[in-house]
């Protein structure tokens, strides 16, 4: 295990593993549920804190462990859940800070990008109404171990008739962690200090601060720890994004360009990696295979204009490292992101079987409006951050795009390839804003 030197050091095992730390297991369940009844619920709390893991569900932490367990659990909360609590006393969010939380995910969506088809209006599974109070996930080496975990929460559920199952979304690995989209995911992570950090890939980034992922109280923060700080302190917000992936749509955009462009010169362009993950900053012509180690170890400081990796691509948008073309700190824009495709692997032989398929994600910070809703409103949605996008580019893969308006820009060396009219490939499903309380605070919500 390698340790980063830096200060301060988190108290790992008061942290909810996620938020600190990807599990890499085959399969995920994300449950999501109301409260009917919240002493009943309180309970179902306290038995997941206290639950010994093997015998009953216990809620996983970031603390280390010397062997993989057959299943991790985390457990986030809307705004509307902890009132469904109805905890003993105030608690207070302190300022403005945090009012995306209390707003919820529907109430931000024409902010982010989640109109028309994307609309909360056509959210599934109950996802972007009140009746959301909790979501639970479960990660599972493999589906038996997924099955029983499931049935012994839904039992617990049951107890006192204190929490119902509205819906759950499942997700499961592709081969060599590709999304659907075809790409390999998962490369990319902020590292964060006084975090272990185990086959962590060498990153020309700074090491992030703590407190842009965990609530601590720290000088340099843009916040104030909500009151009380035993419900708030060590925790975190998430991001729940159902992300539903239009695969055929975007092979068949790369084959209608191929009279200008590869296809998979083009699939690359779009996202700033070759499908294998090899990052056009480093290989811009060809996919050949890199080194492991180089995969995240690179920037654009020798590519302001876009020539190798275009300024708008996905990862270049996301993530635009140190470029300093970027408008605003890089830095304090960074986020955790957690993922698991839905929908079986795609069939380019039968490109329109009418299965759904996508990504259940989870976009993990301390400021969802200067972190995870910044980057989708200036970043993936807008192109105002950089003088070297057209004024209607928006993300190609991820952005709110339509025939109407969409623009890619390719440059070389003398001119400009540009595409255009093309629809939007990632619509939205469902979303919702929970908080991921350490283990302090959920034995705070048990007990009051």
């Amino acid at each position: 295990m390698e340790t980063n030197a830096s200060e301060p050091k988190l108290p790992l095992a008061d942290i909810q593993g996620l938020i600190l730390r990807g599990y890499n297991m085959a399969t995920v369940r994300h449950f999501i549920l109301r409260i009917d009844n919240a002493d009943g619920a309180k309970r179902f709390i306290g038995n997941l804190v206290s639950g010994d893991g093997e015998t009953s569900p216990q809620i996983t932490t970031a603390a280390w462990w010397d062997k993989k367990p057959n299943y991790c659990l985390n457990i986030g909360f809307t705004y509307n859940g902890l009132e469904a609590l109805k905890l003993q006393g105030d608690f207070s969010l302190r300022s403005d800070h945090f009012e995306p939380f209390k707003q919820g995910a529907a109430a931000r969506g024409a902010k982010i990008g989640d109109e028309g088809e994307s609309a909360p209006e056509h959210w599934q599974g109950k996802l972007g109404t009140d009746e959301v109070h909790i979501l639970l996930s479960v990660y599972a080496q493999d589906s038996n171990v997924l099955e029983s975990i499931s049935g012994s929460l839904r039992s617990l559920f049951r107890q006192g008739e204190a929490i119902h199952e509205l819906s759950h979304f499942d997700g499961a690995q592709l081969p060599d962690n590709r999304v659907h989209f075809g790409y390999r995911d998962g490369i990319a992570q902020p590292t964060i200090e006084g975090v272990p950090t185990v086959r962590q890939l060498p990153d020309k980034q700074k090491v992030a601060p703590a407190y842009y992922f965990v609530l601590i109280e720290d000088d340099d923060s843009s916040y104030e720890v909500p009151t009380p700080d035993r419900l708030w302190m060590n925790g975190s917000f998430v991001a729940f994004r159902v992300l539903e992936q239009d695969v055929a749509g975007f092979e068949n955009l790369l084959q209608q360009q191929a009279d200008k462009i590869s296809p998979e010169m083009l699939a690359a362009k779009m996202c700033g990696r070759w499908r294998n993950g090899v990052p056009l900053a480093l290989s811009p012509d060809t996919d050949t295979k890199l080194p492991e180690e180089q995969l995240n170890n690179f920037d654009y400081s020798d590519d302001r204009k876009g020539v190798k990796c275009p300024v708008g691509s996905h990862i270049r948008r996301t993530n635009p490292r140190n470029s300093d073309q970027i408008q605003g700190l890089v830095e304090t824009r960074r986020i955790v992101r957690r993922g698991m495709p839905y929908g079986p692997p795609y069939d380019p032989h039968s490109p329109d079987d009418g299965i759904k398929r996508g990504l259940l994600g989870m976009f993990i910070c301390t400021r969802l409006d200067l972190q995870f809703e910044f980057i989708m409103e200036e970043w993936v949605n807008k192109s105002e951050f950089s003088g070297f996008l057209s004024n209607n580019s928006k993300d190609p893969l991820l952005g709110n795009n339509s025939p109407e308006s969409s623009e890619f820009d390719m440059p070389d060396e003398k001119t400009t390839l540009k595409i255009s009219e093309f629809q939007r490939f990632i619509k939205t499903r469902g979303g919702a804003y929970c908080f991921l309380p350490s283990i302090t605070g959920l034995k705070y919500i048990a007990n009051n």
